[in-house]
């Protein structure tokens, strides 16, 4: 059945157009409520498919929520269906499209519960399908208790399997598989919830997004939180009880003890749509658009979210950034381009923070491995400093680590592992880098100043004012 409705198919196109979103979170649900802002229901018509159960939420925040922070789930959710609805959207939730026909501008999509299959015509597509987990194919992976926390279901799957395991009793155990943001934020929601926890990674040192040397610092944050990290290990199976839960996860040479085991392993692109429409992947299997976010060689269709890739602004190569605040951008860009008007997303410089209970973790730009790959020459420098004046009271200390490009001084990038107050402050590198400055520019920059919130010399400029005197050192 091609439900062709006003804005009918390419051959039946009517003075109303009609656009279809797939993906209802973030990226897609900005790019709808954007482009319904541009246009009023009687000029577009607007279809959003969703497969899951929930639109517009913060994922983000879902082990914020696991680890008691969040109160409950509906804090998460920014606009409810009824609330899309309410401005003019047609969300139908449950719905998975299944196929995208590009030469005749329709997607297929198929009710989840009824399992009815029906063709939709657009004139205007968005893909926001985001991604995927990682899931490791090893025995056991599917057991109960096994979990990813990648949607708002998962978060409530994993909180039954926590009541399931607390049973009031203590000596409870969780092993997360993974040492990435995820990892390291759900060890932080299952200390929150008195669990003994165990991280098992297979990099040497948590946050892969960080040099090593930095890495080794959240490793011993973490360890002194009392989280055990195992580092260069990877789980080959998870083992089950007699009744069938998970019981314990198996590397090469030993077993964990496990109530509970969370999958932190990272995601990809969820392009398996795009890919079977003969759309452009680029190396990280996410789509290829250009600075309106629309698909390379489509007129008429854009993507944005954690399925597509983005130009490093530093690197000056394609990246494959799944963040949410790169997301909404996007579809602030989309919606306003559908919508008639004229938008553009320029590109990432990589900045993300974390936190394991009061250690804050902070990147932005490139590490070193990453100005390597790329052909630059660099200096680096790492200095240690505090978050506010050394006598004032709650001073806290944190480690800056900056890359800057040898004989130019161009900032590469910054990282930061600290206490209270440390993780913002790669906001200062974050736009220096975005602006093309130099580390000896950065030494100028009249930041504030204050005994409770910094040193006189802020411990990124203090990077900076050492990052420069080892460029000039070095340069002929």
């Amino acid at each position: 059945m091609d439900i062709g409705g006003a804005g009918g198919g390419r051959g039946t196109r009517t003075a109303r157009e009609r656009l279809v979103v797939i993906g209802g979170d973030a990226a897609g649900m900005s790019a709808a409520s954007q482009a319904r802002r541009m246009r009023g229901p009687d000029e577009l018509e607007i279809v959003a498919f969703e497969r899951g159960d929930f639109t517009s939420y913060s994922a983000c925040g879902i082990p914020y929520w696991i680890g008691g922070d969040v109160p409950d789930r509906d804090a998460l959710i920014a606009r409810t269906p009824e609330e899309h609805r309410s401005r003019g959207i047609d969300v139908r939730m449950r719905t998975e499209v299944t196929e995208i026909d590009v030469a005749a501008g329709r997607v297929r999509a198929r009710d989840l519960d009824s399992g009815r299959e029906t063709w939709t015509s657009y004139d205007k597509l968005v893909i926001a399908t985001g991604a995927r987990p990682v899931c490791p194919d090893m025995p056991g992976s599917g057991a109960p208790g096994v979990h990813g926390v990648q949607t708002l279901g998962d978060g409530e799957l994993l909180l039954g399997s926590l009541a399931a395991a607390d049973g009031g009793r203590d000596g409870r155990r969780a092993v997360v598989v993974g040492a990435g943001y995820i990892g390291v934020e759900m060890a932080e929601a299952l200390i929150k919830r008195g669990y003994e926890v165990t991280v098992v990674n297979r990099g040497a040192e948590p946050m892969a997004t960080l040099d090593p040397d930095m890495g080794r610092l959240v490793r011993e944050g973490m360890e002194g939180l009392g989280i055990t990290v195992v580092g260069g290990a990877e789980v080959t199976k998870v083992l089950t009880g007699d009744d069938g839960r998970v019981r314990a996860v198996a590397t090469d040479d030993a077993e964990y003890p496990a109530d509970v085991v969370v999958l932190g392993i990272g995601v990809r692109p969820e392009t398996t749509l795009a890919r079977a429409a003969g759309l452009p992947l680029g190396a990280y299997g996410g789509l290829l658009t250009d600075r309106a976010m629309r698909v390379r060689g489509q007129e008429n269709i854009w993507a944005g979210g954690d399925c597509v890739e983005v130009l490093d602004l530093v690197s000056g190569q394609q990246r494959y950034v799944p963040l949410g605040t790169h997301a909404n951008k996007h579809g602030q860009v989309i919606g306003t381009n559908a919508g008639g008007g004229y938008a553009t997303f320029p590109g990432v410089v990589g900045t993300a923070v974390s936190k394991v209970c009061d250690l804050e973790i902070a990147r932005t730009g490139l590490r070193e491995k990453d100005a390597r790959r790329v052909g630059l020459r660099f200096e680096t420098v790492v200095v240690k400093s505090t978050s506010r004046a050394g006598y004032y009271p709650g001073a806290s200390p944190m480690t800056v680590k900056m890359l800057a490009e040898r004989r130019t001084g161009r900032l590469l990038g910054v990282q930061i592992v600290g206490r209270e107050g440390a993780a913002k402050r790669v906001d200062v590198a974050a736009v220096a880098l975005t602006a093309g400055l130099t580390v000896e520019q950065m030494t100028a920059l009249d930041l504030g100043y204050a005994p409770p919130f910094s040193p006189v010399w802020d411990p990124v400029l203090v990077a900076a004012r050492k990052a420069a005197a080892k460029v000039r050192a070095g340069t002929p």
